[in-house]
């Protein structure tokens, strides 16, 4: 990577997912984040670069230092670099991972029949194009 920014791979097209971005966006006020959907061209060449198959949508994806993670490890490192109090919830990294992840994986699971899809990915507001990865 060329940027020393965390980069966060969504699913485009989850409701769910893209609220989380504009959540972790709207609080990103160190500029720490770059954001790109799984389902872009720019996202696979990340998933390729660290041997993930590029057709993978099944959780939130971080690279971070040069390192990959997914799942609830992932969203707890994100949410170590948020303001306030979310840092917080990165206390609860010491829970074995497939404790995390079963209840992440539960809401993966049920994201579109629970929050709904869209049919394409979401487009970046003028303001956050330069948070985007294309």
């Amino acid at each position: 990577m060329t940027s020393e920014k965390s980069v966060i791979l969504f699913d485009g097209v989850c409701n769910l997912c893209n609220a989380s971005i504009d959540f972790i966006l709207k609080r990103d006020t160190k500029n720490q984040f770059l954001v790109g959907a799984l389902q872009e061209d720019s996202g696979k060449k990340l998933l390729s670069r660290y041997e993930v198959n590029p057709e993978y949508l099944d959780s939130l994806v971080l690279i971070e230092d040069e390192k990959i993670y997914f799942r609830s490890t992932a969203a707890l490192r994100i949410a170590k670099k948020l303001p306030g109090l979310w840092p917080l919830f990165y206390a609860l990294i010491i829970l074995p991972s497939p404790i995390r992840d079963g209840a992440y994986n539960w809401i993966g699971r049920n994201r579109y029949r629970w929050f709904g899809k869209q049919n394409t990915c979401r487009l970046p507001s003028p303001e956050e194009k330069m948070k985007f990865l294309t």
